[in-house]
């Protein structure tokens, strides 16, 4: 009973390698689409932000990151919590990744030229449960606010 179970969690004996790296990339694109929706208005320059960090931090070609974006705003629409996108993080990213993800957070966040209460509650949420220190993630919206 608790193999049944246990293989529930766990990936298919035969899953490529290629998968789990698609799988953290539609996470990290679904969080910066997050983002981007957090404010409820939709702004071209936060869409424009999110494409070019997207292609830029995963070498992918415009017709890819099209692809990826439009995947990433599907899970976003059908997600029911953060979990579902920290749980991967978690086992996937290094400290390092971590704390790029949170900058183009912010980087999406302040593209509009306006922080709003509810992308800094978003990125301060995923902070905490993909255990960024407070100090790196002041460190990273500052870093963010200044570009």
């Amino acid at each position: 009973m608790f193999g049944a179970i246990k293989a529930l969690f766990q990936a298919p004996p035969g899953e490529r390698k290629e998968s789990k790296q698609e799988q953290v990339h539609l996470v990290a694109a679904a969080l910066l689409v997050e983002t981007a929706r957090a404010d409820f208005s939709e702004h071209a320059a936060e869409q424009v932000t999110l494409e070019i960090l997207v292609a830029n931090t995963l070498q992918l070609d415009k017709q890819q990151v099209s692809e990826l974006i439009a995947a990433a705003e599907n899970s976003a629409d059908t997600a029911t919590s953060l979990y579902e996108y920290t749980r991967v993080i978690n086992d996937q990213f290094s400290g390092e990744e971590k704390l790029q993800l949170i900058g183009a957070m912010w980087k999406v966040a302040y593209a509009d030229g306006d922080l709003n209460k509810y992308e800094e509650s978003l990125i301060r949420q995923v902070s905490d449960l993909i255990y960024v220190s407070h100090k790196d993630y002041i460190r990273c919206k500052m870093m963010a606010k200044n570009i």
